[in-house]
C-alpha cells in the first residue's frame, strides 16, 4: 500500500538524491502525486527500501550509496535509465552539515567533505543526467540550497558557503544548459527534518515564533516548490533561487 493515491502516469521520470526521508522524501511524494516515476537515493539501504515500499514500489526505485561516490553516481543514473528509459528531472537534495562552530576554527578537511558532498556531487549528477538524457530531450534540474547560502550563517559557515556555491552552480548550469534544460534552486529556511533537528529540538515553539507565518517548514512545503519548478507552469523560469522561508527574511527590515 502506498502513502498517496497515485494518478495516471505522466510519462516523466525524476531522480532525487537523499530522498529516503526529510525534504527529498517530500519532493518524491509531490512528484509521484502528479504521476511521475521516481528514483531515490540514500546511504542506508534498509531505510531506502522502507521509503520505496511506502512511496510505492510500482513507480519508485531506490539506489543505495554515498552521494559523493562516483561509482554510486554512475550506477544511479544507469539504473534509472534501465528501469524507466529516461530521466527528465534531477533534484539535487542530498547534503551534509557535520560541523557546528565558528569558521575561524573550521577543520579544512571537514570543509572539503562538505563541498564534495553538497556541491561536487550535485555537479556530477547534473553532468551525468545531461549526457544520459537531458542534452537531447530536455528537462529540469532543481538544486536544494538553503537560506544559509544567501545570508551569513553563524556556526554553520561551511554549510552556508557550500549552499552559496550551489546557488552559483545553478546559475552556471542554467546558462550552459539552456534552452534544453531549465535549472533553478530552492533555498529553504528551517524545515522539520531529522537533518535540521538540532536547530529546533526542544524549542520548536520558540523557533517558530520568529517566522511571520508562525511555523517551521515541513517537507511538503519544499515538495510543492520542486513540483512547480519541474512543471510546465514554470517553463519560462530558469537560473532562479526560490526562497521558501515562512517569511523569516521579512524580519530583517526596519522595525
Amino acid at each position: 500500500m502506498t502513502s498517496v493515491e497515485l494518478p495516471e502516469l505522466s510519462g516523466k521520470v525524476a531522480l532525487i538524491t537523499g530522498a529516503s526521508r526529510g525534504i527529498g522524501y517530500g519532493v518524491a511524494e509531490a512528484l509521484l502525486a502528479r504521476g511521475d516515476r521516481v528514483c531515490i537515493t540514500g546511504r542506508n539501504e534498509e531505510a531506502l527500501k522502507e521509503a520505496v515500499d511506502k512511496l510505492g514500489a510500482d513507480r519508485v526505485i531506490g539506489v543505495a550509496g554515498k552521494v559523493h561516490d562516483e561509482a554510486h553516481q554512475a550506477a544511479t543514473v544507469e539504473r534509472t535509465m534501465e528501469a524507466f528509459g529516461r530521466v527528465d528531472f534531477l533534484v539535487n537534495n542530498a547534503g551534509t552539515n557535520p560541523v557546528f562552530g565558528p569558521i575561524a576554527d573550521l577543520d579544512l578537511n571537514v570543509a572539503r567533505k562538505v563541498f564534495e558532498t553538497n556541491v561536487v556531487s550535485a555537479l556530477s549528477f547534473a553532468q551525468r543526467t545531461w549526457y544520459a538524457w537531458q542534452k537531447d530531450n530536455g528537462g529540469a534540474i532543481v538544486n536544494i540550497a538553503s537560506v544559509a547560502g544567501v545570508s551569513a550563517s553563524p556556526f554553520i559557515g561551511a554549510y552556508g558557503i557550500s549552499k552559496a556555491a550551489m546557488i552559483n552552480l545553478t546559475l552556471q548550469l542554467a546558462h550552459e544548459y539552456a534552452p534544453k534544460v531549465r535549472v533553478n534552486a530552492i533555498a529553504p529556511a528551517v524545515v522539520k527534518t531529522k537533518f535540521a533537528k538540532a536547530l529546533y529540538e526542544g524549542r520548536e515553539a520558540e523557533a517558530a515564533a520568529a517566522y511571520p507565518l508562525g511555523r517551521l517548514g515541513v517537507p511538503s512545503d519544499i515538495g510543492g516548490a520542486a513540483a512547480f519548478l519541474t512543471s510546465e507552469q514554470s517553463d519560462w523560469i530558469t537560473g532562479q533561487t526560490l526562497v521558501v522561508d515562512g517569511g523569516i527574511f521579512l524580519n530583517a527590515g526596519v522595525g
